[in-house]
């Protein structure tokens, strides 16, 4: 017990004041809130004008759309020129490349190089312009190209001898349509 005795007696008493102390000046406090109140006032004047400037603006450059935030409607020309580019772009990516490209690698010799292959998806057509050493080199490709499933109509279009060329290879170009 001498414990808790010692604990209490170390412990100070609390003296407790219900009157409250003298109120300070309000003065200050309304000086604070007038300042306070003129500077949002001045803030919203301005984010006001800002937002007029910004569409006087926009209405000068013409990037206003009429009636509000509805979107600008495209003409009909401009919408029907970007369905049939996208209609290019799904044509073109739906070609079997896979087998195209292993009809074409079937089909190749060692004396003929391929320079350039074109395929066109809307009119389901190929062209090739390759490089063979000889004519029965041009030939031989030719007839393995005509004998892949993936081609049929396989044309010589044009062919020329590179006289400029020391062993004067033939450069030709085919035409052949997809199936």
């Amino acid at each position: 017990m001498n414990r808790i005795q010692a604990l209490l007696a170390a412990q100070r008493r609390v003296e407790l004041d219900y009157v409250a102390p003298a109120r300070r000046p309000a003065w200050p406090g309304l000086i604070v809130l007038i300042v306070a109140l003129a500077v949002s006032a001045e803030v919203l004047v301005r984010y006001r004008d800002v937002r007029q400037e910004l569409g006087r603006l926009e209405a000068q450059a013409g990037l206003v759309l009429p009636g509000g935030s509805k979107a600008r409607a495209l003409p009909k020309e401009r919408l029907e020129e970007q369905a049939k580019n996208a209609e290019a772009v799904v044509r073109q990516l739906t070609l079997p490349w896979g087998s195209l490209v292993g009809a074409i690698e079937q089909a190749a010799t060692r004396d003929v190089a391929i320079l350039q292959l074109q395929p066109d998806a809307e009119q389901r057509v190929l062209r090739l312009t390759a490089e063979a050493r000889n004519r029965d080199a041009m030939f031989e490709y030719l007839k393995r190209l005509g004998a892949a499933r993936e081609l049929t109509n396989v044309v010589l279009v044009s062919h020329q001898v590179q006289r400029d060329e020391p062993q004067q290879p033939i450069q030709f170009s085919v035409q052949a349509s997809l199936k």
